[in-house]
């Protein structure tokens, strides 16, 4: 398992376009990819439930990758994170 935390630095935080983004980077790995803002957690291929978190600007995400590919999802998760958010 590996985890990683990220700060949130886009001015909106997630909304529509980046979440769908983000889904779809979330899709293309094998490993089980969690989101955990506070008490909330969100499967990061679901949209509706990455949307439900209600990320701002300047929020804390935990992220947490297990499988069978959490070395190569993990930092393709965190590449992602900071070219987008």
């Amino acid at each position: 398992m590996k985890q990683f935390e990220y700060v949130i630095t886009d001015p909106v935080g997630i909304h529509a376009r980046p979440a769908g983004l983000l889904v779809k980077e979330a899709k293309q790995h094998a490993s089980r990819i969690m989101l955990q803002k506070g008490e909330k957690a969100a499967d990061a291929t679901r949209m509706m439930s990455v949307m439900g978190l209600g990320v701002k600007c300047g929020d804390t995400l935990n992220v947490t990758v297990e499988g069978e590919d959490e070395e190569a999802a993990a930092a393709a998760m965190q590449a992602f994170f900071a070219e987008n958010l």
